[in-house]
């Protein structure tokens, strides 16, 4: 399947940019209902998704371009060894999350910023799931964790993890200053754990 080029924006359109060559075929759509996607959403001032999940598209970040707003873009992070969390300053809406370096390529994108995502194809994997039984698990991980494994280490090979907005061309070094939330501060967003 021929992948489209997809425009996004942020929920007030400050930033906006492109997701390029998308395709069922060459990422993973997905629904995580983890602690710190809602934390995630929770500090950056969006609504809750629980009892829901956040929708995911995940690819790699040489399919990511900036083309407008790109003074609004901000990062956070969890915890000092976190995944990095990319948001719009000027409105709070999450875009992206990426890992703290580039040399793993791995760019997961908010659905949700799209006007149609359908061209992504179905969700086909959900993380932390409530299960029947009360307890999460996952569904789809070995889909997910393959079309990781495969999208990252052909960037290796190929140097095109070198291909990204997120961090300082031939460097480690996010674009942009990486804040940390505080112990304190993550207590507070999830006060029932």
């Amino acid at each position: 399947m021929a992948g489209v080029d997809l425009p996004f924006a942020c929920d007030c359109g400050k930033l906006r940019g492109t997701l390029l060559g998308v395709s069922p075929t060459n990422g993973t759509r997905a629904e995580c209902y983890c602690h710190d996607c809602r934390a995630t959403e929770l500090f950056a001032g969006q609504p809750d998704p629980a009892p829901g999940g956040v929708q995911l598209y995940q690819t790699v970040p040489d399919r990511v371009r900036f083309d407008a707003g790109l003074d609004q873009l901000a990062a956070f992070s969890l915890s000092e060894t976190g995944l990095l969390r990319w948001q719009a300053r000027c409105c709070g809406a999450v875009l992206f999350n990426t890992m703290r370096t580039p040399k793993v390529s791995f760019a997961s994108f908010r659905t949700d910023r799209l006007a149609d995502p359908s061209p992504l194809g179905p969700i086909v994997a959900r993380a932390f799931a409530r299960k029947p039984n009360g307890k999460r698990g996952h569904e789809g991980g070995w889909r997910f964790l393959m079309g990781f494994a495969g999208r990252a280490l052909s960037r290796r090979v190929t140097g095109r993890w070198k291909d990204t907005p997120f961090f300082e061309p031939g460097t480690k070094t996010p674009v942009r200053d990486v804040y940390v939330v505080t112990d304190a501060e993550r207590a507070a967003l999830l006060p029932d754990g």
